[in-house]
């Protein structure tokens, strides 16, 4: 317990640093007084969670791989890896960030933005996009630091990326008047600073080296072993997203506003629920690796714990600072119904949402991604589009409900499925050459 909560309580303050960057973002735009303005983040939002998928995939991959070689004392062949694998990753994301740029508004258009919203979506992501390589390296790093147990580096850099946000936000957007601008060029740069103090920060523990260039696709492979099948499943999140969204635009900018800050309050209202995935895994690969099946269960258990405690928390405190959380985005008429919605009931639903997460985070460090890929696109499709089909005929507070009811059949089952995986798993010396 002590351990997990030490991990996770660290990763939580970084991960929070981290949805603080959008969530400062939505804040600052709603502060313009224009609901449009506050859907086109939405709709920026749906391609940039695509992105951001891709990116966490690879620093799953990365942070398993290396999580293991250290649990199997293999420091060096850890550091090869790394050095590899971070440049190949570099070149991808910046092939992918200038592929969407060029092709963002007929994906837009697509999900049904139009006209003003279009317009500034588009440069959102005209913006952000080519730069997508550095979240990458940001995610990436910070998970390397958790896996040789630097939780406190970790959360450091993505502290750091925060800071750069709170500075530059209302600067940029309020103060030059550069709007939706402003919020794409003060993301870029906040997450330029986190690549930059990562890589500062890794340099310590000598895994910072000149890569071996005949074996970078060779020393990527494991990781990509990993990494593809943890991209596939957290692919799933945006595409039902993306669902949900095109759904809810029909019912106008109001409506989309209001989808939008309850997307961008749950992540930090749930940042220890988060943190968890990314912080048990790496304790979780370390006892594979070191063969203590124990202790993986005992991991698996004190989370599922903890997640329970932090959505009843949030809970009451959602339940009671309704009003000011309206107030905060200045939402309008079906806005404000939804959030009101998600205050008092929906919001029970992310327990089973952690429950998922937290199965996820077992699957693929115990050598079972495709399952969380299962599990994720089952939810993503199954779990989402019957449930919000059928919702959006009750009009947008139809389309929250539906969305909730439909994770909790997966979360269930997918918790009964992780601790089958931990008690049956035969455990193996690692080895990767």
């Amino acid at each position: 317990m002590r351990h997990v909560i030490v991990m996770a309580g660290t990763g939580t303050i970084g991960l929070m640093a981290v949805f603080l960057v959008d969530f400062l973002n939505l804040f600052y735009i709603s502060r313009l007084g224009d609901t449009r303005y506050t859907a086109a983040i939405g709709f920026a939002n749906v391609i940039n969670f695509l992105q951001v998928a891709i990116c966490i995939g690879m620093s799953i991959g990365i942070t398993v791989v290396t999580a293991r070689l250290i649990g199997a004392k293999k420091h060096d062949l850890a550091g090869q890896i790394i050095n590899s694998f971070l440049l190949l990753m570099t070149v991808i994301m910046i092939v992918i960030g200038i592929a969407i740029m060029v092709f963002r508004y007929p994906i837009l258009s697509l999900l049904g933005a139009q006209d003003l919203v279009l317009e500034q979506a588009g440069q959102f992501i005209a913006i952000t996009s080519p730069f997508l390589c550095f979240i990458g390296l940001g995610m990436a790093l910070s998970g390397l630091l958790r896996a040789v147990g630097d939780a406190k580096g970790s959360m450091y850099i993505t502290i750091a990326g925060a800071l750069v946000t709170a500075v530059l936000d209302p600067l940029f957007i309020l103060y030059f008047g550069w709007g939706l601008e402003g919020a794409a060029v003060s993301t870029v740069f906040s997450r330029a600073a986190v690549a930059v103090f990562g890589f500062y920060s890794l340099r310590k523990y000598q895994l910072i080296h000149k890569p071996v260039w005949k074996k970078i696709f060779s020393d990527s492979y494991p990781v990509f072993v990993i990494a593809f099948p943890a991209i596939l499943t957290n692919l799933a999140t945006p595409a039902g997203n993306t669902f949900v969204i095109k759904t809810m635009a029909s019912f106008g900018s109001d409506a989309i506003a209001g989808q939008t800050a309850i997307d961008r309050i749950v992540p930090v209202a749930f940042a220890f629920v988060f943190a968890l995935t990314g912080s048990v895994g790496p304790i979780i690969s370390q006892n594979f690796g070191a063969g203590f099946r124990d202790r993986m269960c005992e991991t698996l258990m004190v989370s599922l714990k903890l997640v329970c405690l932090c959505v009843l928390c949030a809970w009451i405190l959602f339940f009671v600072g309704e009003e000011w959380i309206v107030k905060m985005f200045a939402l309008k008429a079906a806005g404000i119904e939804l959030m009101r919605l998600f205050c008092h009931w929906v919001i029970l639903s992310n327990l089973f949402l952690g429950m998922l997460f937290v199965s996820n985070t077992a699957f693929n460090n115990l050598g079972y991604p495709l399952l969380s890929t299962l599990f994720n696109w089952g939810r993503a499709t199954l779990g989402t589009i019957p449930f919000v089909w059928f919702g959006a005929t009750y009009g947008p507070k139809g389309i929250l409900v539906g969305q909730a009811i439909g994770v909790m059949p997966f979360g269930f089952f997918a918790v009964l499925c992780a601790f089958y995986v931990l008690r049956n798993i035969k455990i193996n010396m690692v080895s990767y050459q």
